[in-house]
């Protein structure tokens, strides 16, 4: 199964952006999602998750702004992040929520004037 996210870009503080993850892989199945990001020299932190029957949760720093969401016949993971602060500059990746697949390339999100 490969995991690739895509939507990252440069945008102003203020904007948002709409990350999508797609899993490819015969007969796989999405199971509990989420999404992650890391900052150079940083460990790899949770963001938000979302499980089978799309129950979500969120860290502090990105509740009310962020919002998760699946498309299971897509396999796909999505990443709505609406008022972007320079500090959610950062790569993003998803995975399960037990980081049991094997992580893609990221998309890397710079937010900054």
């Amino acid at each position: 199964v490969q995991l690739q996210a895509c939507g990252g870009g440069l945008v102003q503080p203020g904007r948002y952006l709409r990350l999508s993850c797609a899993a490819s892989g015969s007969h796989y199945r999405l199971r509990a999602m989420a999404w992650y990001r890391q900052t150079p020299g940083k460990q790899r932190e949770l963001v938000a998750l979302i499980d089978d029957r799309t129950n979500t949760e969120y860290v502090p720093s990105v509740k009310g702004r962020f919002t998760i969401s699946r498309d299971n016949a897509k396999n796909t993971v999505y990443l709505q992040m609406n008022s972007l602060r320079p500090e959610d500059t950062a790569v993003y990746f998803c995975n399960t929520l037990t980081r049991s697949l094997a992580w893609g390339q990221g998309t890397l999100v710079t937010v900054s004037s």
